[in-house]
């Protein structure tokens, strides 16, 4: 069977193939749009895959389709900045607030890892946890709450405390000041001895940005105004029109531990940034090699070995992404 289903600025084609899956091809009918990747596979119904289409738009369907069910997408990033600090049975009977979680990809790929977790995921826009919501009902999955949250810069009440906090792919989606107001939040209803897992989130100090501009060098370097100009005018991603708050909040700064680190250690239990174990990783560089799709090249053995000597000289890890698990003292 072949359906087409119609938007504004694309064409969604879907055929059912002998998997069993409907496999996806999306032709844009509006050029401006910056489109990832145009087709995939999916085990999604169509009322799940229209539902997807409607509220993230046809540039990012197939994009976040796979986000949840590519094991070499957030499955991949969410095992190592996960299990590299603890075991799998630490999770079990434990409470995780999966903060932010948008569309749900990382709430489902959690809550295969950890079928015996209370798993709550909290979301500022009803319509992505709308979709949050319609993913867990095609899976059946028992052990989740989605909430709502109130504002930017204030949790759901009556939240309760967690043994672990992830934050996959949102810090750096937080405004300055909203960091300064809700990373202390979050601590607060995390239980001492806890763990906050930070993850996916770009490296404000990296020679070179790709999160939002697809690869532009040296802007984190740079004065906002100078960013700013740089992004619009040079960005593969189209982003002309974008005002400088608006690629604040889109993740154009990333974050850095010492920023995080500055703001927890004003609140009354202290953070302790935890070193990685698992899966034979030392240090949060082994953590970016195994995370990363990127096998066997020279330019990745050359970074590998250019970063692993930057840090033996110096002790700075400089990857492109933070992933980073932050216990909060006992005491």
């Amino acid at each position: 069977m072949k359906i087409t289903l119609k938007h504004k600025y694309a064409n969604v084609f879907i055929e059912d193939i002998p998997s069993g899956k409907n496999k996806i091809h999306v032709t844009l009918l509006n050029n401006d749009l910056f489109m990832p990747i145009n087709t995939c596979e999916t085990s999604y119904p169509i009322e799940l895959i229209d539902k997807i289409l409607n509220v993230k738009g046809p540039n990012y369907l197939c994009d976040e389709i796979l986000r949840d069910e590519s094991p070499e997408y957030v499955q991949r990033y969410l095992k190592y900045a996960l299990l590299s600090y603890l075991e799998r049975q630490d999770f079990k009977n434990k409470r995780l607030l999966d903060f932010g979680c948008g569309s749900g990809s990382s709430t489902m790929v959690l809550g295969r890892m950890f079928p015996q977790t209370e798993i709550v995921a909290i979301e500022l826009e009803e319509k992505l946890l709308s979709v949050s919501k319609a993913r867990a009902n095609h899976y059946g999955y028992e052990n989740m709450e989605f909430m709502i949250s109130p504002s930017t810069d204030k949790l759901p009440p009556n939240i309760g405390c967690f043994d672990y906090v992830v934050l996959s792919a949102v810090y750096e989606h937080f405004l300055p000041l909203e960091r300064k107001i809700l990373l202390p939040e979050i601590w607060r209803i995390l239980k001492p001895g806890g763990i906050l897992f930070l993850n996916q989130t770009p490296n404000r100090y990296f020679p070179v940005e790709f999160h939002t501009t697809s690869g532009l060098p040296f802007i984190n370097y740079l004065p906002d105004e100078v960013a700013h100009y740089y992004a619009q005018h040079f960005s593969k991603r189209k982003l002309k029109s974008s005002s400088w708050e608006e690629l604040l909040r889109s993740g154009i700064r990333g974050g850095s531990i010492k920023e995080i680190f500055n703001i927890l250690n004003s609140c009354s239990q202290k953070p302790i940034l935890l070193n990685p174990y698992g899966f034979g990783n030392i240090d949060r560089i082994d953590i970016w090699d195994i995370e990363t799709d990127i096998r066997f090249t020279i330019l990745k053995k050359l970074f590998l070995f250019s970063a692993k000597f930057l840090r033996f000289l110096t002790g700075i890890t400089m990857i492109p992404r933070l992933d980073i698990a932050i216990k909060k003292s006992e005491i």
